[in-house]
């Protein structure tokens, strides 16, 4: 008999945990049901996601290729073309001459090249002649 007691006991006293268990867990449902939903719509992420992307962008060409973002003061069509990537004048027969490097660094190399010689050397234009003499390695 006392056995039968205990497993009673035992019984009950489990029943009553899922009671407080299935009490809880409504609660719970409850409160999630009445809690205000922020929604955030598609185009509110794609939106953010573009403005994102977009100053990642602009903030690793200004640290990988500053002369881009630097732009000269006041550069006016009229002074004709520049070496690539600099404010360095030339001419179309340079930009030309340029444009026909096929490998891309080695294009970047040389037009920092001749760019560098003409600041040193004062140079207002890189003319062919120029480009030829400052290109060489």
């Amino acid at each position: 008999m006392n056995e039968q007691n205990n497993v009673q006991e035992r019984l009950t006293n489990v029943e009553d945990r899922l009671a407080r268990l299935e009490n809880l867990l409504t609660s719970i449902n409850e409160k999630l049901d009445h809690t205000p939903q922020t929604t955030v719509t598609e185009t509110d992420s794609t939106e953010k996601f573009q403005q994102w992307v977009t100053d990642y962008v602009s903030m690793r060409l200004q640290q990988l290729v500053p002369e881009t973002c630097d732009h000269p003061a006041e550069v006016s069509a009229l002074d004709g073309p520049f070496l690539d990537n600099t404010n360095v004048p030339c001419t179309e027969e340079v930009v030309h001459r340029v444009k026909r490097i096929p490998i891309p660094f080695v294009r970047e190399m040389v037009v920092q090249r001749v760019a560098e010689n003409a600041r040193s050397a004062q140079v207002e234009r890189v003319d062919i002649e120029f480009f030829e003499n400052a290109a060489t390695f």
